[in-house]
């Protein structure tokens, strides 16, 4: 039988995936969830507590909990999610292993409207209003770099992941900003190489920004450092 704690975290994780609660977005206060779900208040923190756990929401003491990324179902994709900090780490070195040669082929292989519509993702990127908004935009930009590598297992490799390899960083929630500045300056760097169509510069590039995110969930993982 399912617990009343599991029932209650597995609600919040379908309320995420489905997009209901979007990455960024707070949840329902402790006192909401308490009362259409007739639950205890220990049953709502140890569900919470799960779900942070996970690495799906963070809580802002005196604000409330926040969603981080979009969880997918175990058994739906041939590359397994992460389903906490060590799994996270595990895919961003999947990544730059898989995306640095995404990046070459796109600077071989791009064509002048796939530019145009990375430039326009990444405009939208900027000055994308909330966080959630922000990861789908930053999912898209990869998306389209994988597409114009013209290979498909890459693309695939991608998408089997899905929005979820985009991660939400906890100071972003806590109203910093300069992740998403770093994050579009790096962005930008990988789209001037791949323009420029150096498939070397492009590597690099995309090596340097997905180092950079590696780096900055480290630091994540320790509100301290």
């Amino acid at each position: 039988m399912t617990s009343r704690t599991e029932a209650l975290a597995q609600h919040l994780r379908e309320e995420i995936a489905s997009g209901r609660i979007s990455a960024g977005q707070k949840l329902p206060s402790e006192a909401q969830l308490l009362s259409e779900h007739g639950v205890s208040r220990t049953v709502v923190r140890e569900a919470l507590g799960r779900l942070a756990a996970e690495g799906l929401i963070h809580t802002v003491r005196g604000s409330g909990s926040y969603a981080l990324t979009v969880p997918t179902e175990p058994h739906t994709t041939a590359t397994a999610i992460p389903s906490n900090h060590a799994e996270r780490l595990e895919l961003l070195e999947y990544r730059i292993a898989v995306e640095t040669q995404t990046a070459a082929l796109a600077a071989q292989h791009r064509s002048q409207q796939q530019l145009q519509e990375m430039t326009q993702t990444l405009e939208k990127f900027s000055c994308a209003e909330g966080p959630g908004a922000a990861v789908a935009l930053d999912f898209q930009f990869h998306q389209l770099i994988a597409s114009a590598s013209t290979n498909g297992y890459l693309l695939r490799a991608l998408e089997q992941v899905g929005p979820a390899m985009i991660t939400m960083p906890r100071g972003r929630i806590s109203g910093h900003t300069e992740s998403r500045h770093d994050a579009h300056k790096e962005h930008r760097q990988i789209l001037n190489a791949i323009a420029a169509g150096s498939p070397q510069d492009a590597a690099a590039a995309m090596r340097t920004h997905l180092a950079a995110s590696r780096s900055r969930l480290i630091v994540d993982a320790d509100p301290d450092t």
